[in-house]
């Protein structure tokens, strides 16, 4: 038996631990940028088409399907209270009425397809989403802009004389 010099063990290099911690740290950070804690809540039925509202000057509706959550029947506003070209969202009730022409009243889920923000302003004809802005058309509810990939599903209203109630 021969006895030498002894030999300490290969630990791991200095440019694996710093790699590793690296790579850790990193992944902490995009694990919190991947979902946001805003205070709305996603929707029932948020993706979920519905019917766009009826018009004021012929009362006539477009194609029926399922509502977007909301009681029927219940008054939202005065065809006065919605701005031509614009519209207003309704919190409570997580609608945005538009009225993109004349005498032409829609209704959208006021849930932004992206990650489930309330919209919350109506301006130069987009419905505005402040989480991630995302900005819908008050025509059709379709994305202007991103991030969000779907439309804002319709939801039924229905006007009769100068109120808009929910159908």
């Amino acid at each position: 038996m021969t006895s030498g010099p002894l030999k300490p063990l290969a630990g791991p290099a200095r440019r694996t631990v710093v790699t590793a911690a690296g790579a850790a740290g990193l992944a902490v950070a995009l694990t919190a940028c991947g979902s946001s804690d805003d205070d709305s809540s996603p929707a029932a039925g948020s993706n979920d088409s519905g019917t766009t509202g009826t018009t004021g000057s012929t009362g006539t509706s477009e194609t029926p399907a399922a509502t977007g959550g909301s009681a029927g029947g219940k008054a939202l506003a005065a065809t006065a209270d919605i701005p031509e070209g614009g519209g207003k969202v309704f919190a409570s009730e997580k609608v945005v009425v538009t009225q993109p022409t004349a005498g032409t009243y829609k209704a959208f889920s006021a849930v932004c397809t992206h990650q489930g923000c309330a919209v919350k302003s109506v301006a130069d004809g987009v419905i505005n989403c402040p989480c991630h802005n995302s900005n819908f058309s008050i025509e059709d509810g379709s994305v202007k802009s991103g991030p969000a990939q779907k439309p804002l599903p319709s939801v039924n209203i229905a006007v009769s004389g100068t109120n808009i109630t929910l159908a």
